[in-house]
């Protein structure tokens, strides 16, 4: 670990002994503002402390999280170079603006002056900053609008010196960075990557007054937005020393009111504006168009108030102004602009990008979601009114109907939407409180929580019609030895504009699985493909290639996608296939013994099948479902719904007294027109049956359709299973390959891969093909979905329990 990590090692430990143990004065050893205020030395020595216990703890997680990253990129010298660059550069040109804002005046100036600041949190994320000029595109632009914007926040709405020397050093460590690509004209962002940059920063703007009504110190300059979303909390003494001056009198009703607003319910309705923009951020993230006409909307409505704070904080008497401070001064403009001009720069922001959120709601979407919502209100509206009218005399003065209804409409406004608004009543126990506070936070909730449900749901499924031109594509075109699951319902259809090639896919949680490779001719597979990811990129999903082969997967990561194997599929060569040799012993064993038993191969179709035939495969599948007490996987494995399909063929053992020892289901697989092979896909045997019966069923497939002059068996793909190859293994393999042997006793994935061994296949890796790895989560959960839709939570239990038994 020293000789890989020496920088990350000694940061550590230096600021753990160093903070932990007696020092100096944070004055001798940090820097302040003006310039002269601290020691020189400061720049250099103020690395190796922090001030207190959340200071060391974050920046343990910011030295433990980024400089790894940096040695392990660009070397330990160079990281050590520019950590130190950037602290010496960044600490400098931060003193030097800070020494200006002081020449200035005003208040945020005044409060600079008294601080001290300690600790390497900067200079480590400048270091971070300077790392991403070498990391992919991608990753480079996520992670500098998320480090950059983050600094901007906290330095323009908490504004403590050591919030703008944060800034500056990682500016400086940005500007550094380029020390290490040079100038590299870089592409310009993917329609998902703007998609999110742009919900990054409408996020920001919520979170932003947040980050000022929390903190503890407020003096940047857009701190006063907190105004705006949040309503002051009054002490009681405060108010009660207020309302005894004569001269405030006249007040002293509005301050009651204001201190009846103080609590849980008020506190949680002045921030809707806040939940509000979140839910908008993310339905920006998946393009829709609902989602950008309410952050617009919304940030209007904040402009509109930052003209209303900013003109009746300038017109302020002087005295009255304790956030600005007495006189003219840089701090004035800043606080009367700033928040006004924020809300505005992101609506012209989204006003210029409004081409890139089209996508509409699936058709009915936004009406149930308002049918709901108006319900919700009619619904608490009728609550308040009621309940208060019964409890009317526990409000001071008394409510009475008519003066419940007047005040009805602003229970659903934020308290700081009230103004200067005299209420009418007051409520006096725990259950009239309960009305007055909790009313519009139940509407706001419901309406959120339903406006986001909205933004990400996706109702796809294909008509009849796509159904019928993907079945004329397999039987005349074909496609992979998978292709014929796309025929299964519940897929959707990407077609090309030629029309000659077409993608299946699942999406689930807004993301698209493609199931197996496209359908078509081979040679526009890769055009298909592309295309197919365009189809995503406009549709906001994400795009998933699931069970595709070797070749596909190598020109797809030559795009720079990633891919990671997540099954093995067997194949059995038919033309010079023979059952001789001692390793095919088990298998002749089972066609012996069958032979001896009576039991006999029949073919025929599910959907034909004699009655005594039909239930007993329908009595053996239930009995090994219910043998493994969890629900049966779909997606691409097959159960009875598949078997009913008349292009899929069904072999059966069958004994003398027609009892049915086994079953399998053969999928066509065509090219041109031709059926070429067949691939196993139901797979199911009596827990009476004779041993072998599995064996006896696949050979005596092999058989006939040897005969028949097709090329290939494909008895399928195991899941979450593979052959060691002896190729070095990647992490997200290795855990892949854990996740495998969790689930073995439930599944028995390898145990399948090991039973086909037995037949001497050609082993075919597939594999899952992903854009990004930060996409894996939603990805792996979308698959879980598409292969276990209707998993309960007590059969998630079970299986959980299971899986630790074993």
């Amino acid at each position: 670990m020293m000789k890989r990590y020496p920088l990350t090692l000694v940061s550590l430990a230096t600021l753990w002994i160093l903070s932990v143990l007696p020092h100096p004065e944070s004055w001798w050893v940090g820097t302040g503002a003006p310039l002269t205020a601290g020691h020189w030395w400061g720049i250099f020595t103020s690395l190796g402390w922090c001030a207190d216990w959340p200071s060391i703890v974050v920046t343990t997680a910011l030295i433990g999280g980024l400089v790894p990253v940096a040695e392990r990129t660009i070397g330990s010298i160079r990281a050590t170079a520019l950590l130190l660059g950037s602290q010496v550069l960044g600490q400098l040109a931060g003193l030097l603006l800070a020494s200006a804002m002081v020449d200035t005046g005003g208040a945020w100036a005044y409060r600079l002056t008294d601080q001290v600041v300690v600790g390497p949190a900067g200079a480590v994320i400048g270091l971070g900053l300077a790392t991403t000029a070498v990391l992919p595109v991608r990753w480079r632009r996520r992670l500098r609008i998320t480090l950059v914007l983050g600094l901007a926040m906290f330095a323009l709405y908490s504004g403590l010196l050591s919030d703008i020397l944060r800034l500056t050093t990682g500016l400086a460590g940005l500007t550094l960075g380029r020390t290490l690509r040079g100038r590299v004209r870089a592409p310009r962002p993917s329609l998902p990557e703007s998609r999110l940059l742009i919900a990054v920063l409408v996020a920001a703007s919520a979170i932003g007054p947040l980050i000022a009504a929390i903190g503890r110190t407020r003096i940047g300059p857009l701190s006063v937005l907190r105004y705006v979303f949040t309503s002051p909390q009054l002490d009681p003494a405060t108010v009660t020393q207020l309302c005894s001056d004569p001269l405030l009198l006249h007040h002293c009703a509005e301050l009651h009111a204001q201190q009846r607003l103080s609590g849980l319910g008020p506190a949680i309705m002045s921030i809707i504006p806040v939940l509000v923009l979140l839910a908008a951020a993310e339905g920006l993230r998946r393009g829709r168009r609902a989602a950008w006409f309410t952050a617009v909307g919304t940030n209007l409505v904040l402009f509109a108030l930052g003209i209303q704070l900013a003109t009746r904080t300038a017109h302020a008497p002087a005295e009255q102004r304790l956030i600005l401070g007495p006189g003219p001064h840089l701090h004035t403009w800043l606080v009367v602009g700033l928040p006004a001009v924020q809300p505005l720069l992101v609506v012209v922001l989204l006003a210029l990008t409004r081409d890139r959120f089209a996508v509409r709601a699936p058709a009915g979407a936004y009406r149930r979601w308002l049918r709901f919502t108006g319900l919700t209100l009619a619904s608490t509206a009728a609550v308040y009114v009621v309940g208060s009218f019964l409890l009317a005399d526990d409000y001071t003065p008394a409510a009475d109907l008519h003066r419940l209804l007047l005040d009805l409409p602003t229970r659903y406004l934020p308290p700081n939407y009230l103004g200067d608004l005299e209420l009418p009543f007051q409520p006096t126990n725990f259950a009239t409180t309960a009305l007055y506070e909790w009313t519009g936070v139940v509407f706001w909730s419901v309406a959120c929580v339903g406006a986001l449900a909205t933004f990400i749901r996706y109702e796809m499924s294909a008509d009849r019609t796509d159904q019928v031109r993907v079945r004329r594509l397999l039987a005349e075109t074909g496609g992979s030895s998978l292709a014929h699951l796309a025929s299964w319902a519940g897929q959707s259809y990407w077609f090309s504009p030629d029309g000659r090639a077409a993608v299946a896919y699942r999406l689930c949680a807004g993301v698209a699985i493609t199931t197996g490779e496209p359908i078509g001719d081979p040679r526009h597979h890769l055009d298909a493909v592309r295309g197919f990811l365009d189809h995503c990129a406009r549709q906001g999903w994400t795009p998933c290639l699931y069970s595709v082969g070797e070749e596909l997967t190598e020109r797809i990561t030559a795009l720079g996608w990633h891919s990671v194997q997540v099954a093995e599929e067997t194949v059995l060569s038919l033309p010079d296939l023979a059952f001789t040799g001692r390793k095919w012993q088990d298998v002749r064993t089972a066609l012996n013994r069958a032979d001896r038993a009576g039991i006999k191969a029949i073919w025929l179709r599910y959907r034909e099948a004699p009655a005594e035939i039909a239930d007993q495969i329908k009595a053996i599948s239930a009995a090994w479902v219910a043998e493994k007490g969890l629900p049966e996987m779909g997606f691409t494995l097959g159960g009875l719904n598949e078997l009913a399909d008349d292009e899929v063929a069904v072999l059966v053992a069958v004994d003398g007294d027609g009892v049915v020892h086994g079953v399998t289901s053969w999928l066509p697989v065509h090219r041109d027109g031709v059926l070429i092979g067949r691939t196993l896909d139901f797979m199911r045997r009596r827990h009476e049956a004779f041993n072998g019966v599995m064996e006896f069923l696949i050979a005596s497939a092999a058989l006939q359709y040897k005969e028949q002059g097709l090329e290939f068996l494909s008895l399928s793909g195991a899941p979450l299973a593979r052959l060691d190859r002896g190729e070095p293994v990647q992490s997200l393999q290795r855990l892949l390959e854990k996740v495998g042997r969790a689930l073995e006793p439930v599944y028995g994935f390898q145990s399948l891969l090991a039973f086909k061994a037995k037949f001497q296949p050609r082993y075919r890796p597939l594999y899952l093909a992903y854009p990004d790895p930060i996409s894996l989560p939603a990805i792996g959960y979308a698959i879980s979905h598409a292969y276990l839709p209707h998993l309960t939570p007590a059969a998630a239990t079970r299986l959980v329990r299971r899986v630790a038994r074993r």
